[in-house]
C-alpha cells in the first residue's frame, strides 16, 4: 500500500524546476544535489509518514540554505534534525534561527510524531532560490524578491500544490508562514484555483527570532492555540 511517506519522496525524488530565471538568480535543489540529503529526508518521512492519515498543510515561502537546503526538510536545521529527530545528514552542521522556533513549537504541541502525525510542512515554491552578492557569496533568496522571479514561478507553484494535495492533505484548512507577502500570493493563488477552503496567516519563524525573540513564548502559544482549535 502507497503511504503518505512514499508520495511526499516520489514528489521531491522528481522535483525540478523548468522554467526561466531572471538574470543572477539559481534554483536551490537539495534532494538533487546531494544524495546523502535526499536519503536522509527520506528517512525522515519514513519514520513521521509511513501511513495515510491526513493531515493539514502548513505552507512557508521557500526553503532556505540552512534549512531544507541542508536537510531537505522545510524548517529543519541539520541540529534539529539530530537532536529532534534522531538522523544525521553525512558531512555537514548548519544552523537557522527559522528551525530553532519551529522545534520548541513542536516540542510543545507535543513532540515531532505527534506533530508531524497531523501536520505537513512545506512551501509555496518547494525549492528555493540563491542570487551571488557582489563578493561572490550565494545569498537565500525569496521568490517574491523580484516581479520577474515572482512571474516565473507562478505555474511552479500552482503545480506542486496540486501534486501535494495528492498526498493525502485535509484541504479544508491550510496555514500560511508570512502573514506579509507569502500570504498575499497564496491568497491569490487559492483565490484562483480553490485549493483550500481558507488559508490562516502565521507570523514568519524568521520575523519573531529576528525582530520579537523575546517574546518567542509568546508567539507559540499563539501557534499553538491556532493549530489547536483549527483541529478540534
Amino acid at each position: 500500500m502507497t503511504t503518505f511517506a512514499d508520495k511526499v519522496i516520489d514528489f521531491f525524488h522528481d522535483l525540478e524546476f523548468t522554467g526561466s530565471l531572471p538574470p543572477g538568480i539559481s534554483v536551490m535543489n537539495p534532494m538533487r544535489e546531494n544524495e546523502n540529503v535526499f536519503e536522509s529526508a527520506s528517512r525522515f518521512y519514513r519514520k513521521y509518514y509511513s501511513d495515510n492519515r491526513p493531515r493539514r498543510i502548513i505552507l512557508g515561502i521557500n526553503p532556505g540554505r540552512f534549512g531544507a537546503g541542508a536537510t531537505g526538510i522545510p524548517f529543519t536545521d541539520t541540529i534539529r534534525m539530530k537532536e529532534k529527530c534522531g538522523l544525521t545528514p553525512a558531512g555537514i552542521r548548519t544552523y537557522e534561527t527559522s528551525s530553532v522556533f519551529i522545534y520548541d513549537m513542536i516540542d510543545s504541541y507535543g513532540g515531532p510524531e505527534k506533530f508531524y502525525g497531523d501536520y505537513f510542512i512545506s512551501s509555496v515554491s518547494p525549492l528555493g532560490f540563491t542570487k551571488t552578492n557582489q563578493n561572490g557569496k550565494a545569498l537565500n533568496y525569496n521568490y517574491y524578491d523580484s516581479r520577474e522571479l515572482t512571474e516565473a514561478v507562478y505555474e511552479f507553484a500552482v503545480g506542486s500544490i496540486k501534486k501535494q494535495l495528492e498526498f493525502g492533505i485535509d484541504n479544508t484548512t491550510a496555514f500560511c508562514l508570512g502573514t506579509g507577502k507569502n500570504f498575499s500570493f497564496l491568497s491569490k493563488l487559492n483565490a484562483g484555483y480553490r485549493f483550500f477552503g481558507r488559508i490562516i496567516p502565521l507570523e514568519h519563524p524568521r520575523f519573531i527570532m529576528q525582530y520579537r525573540a523575546k517574546q518567542k513564548e509568546s508567539f507559540i502559544m499563539a501557534y499553538l492555540e491556532t493549530l489547536r482549535t483549527e483541529k478540534s
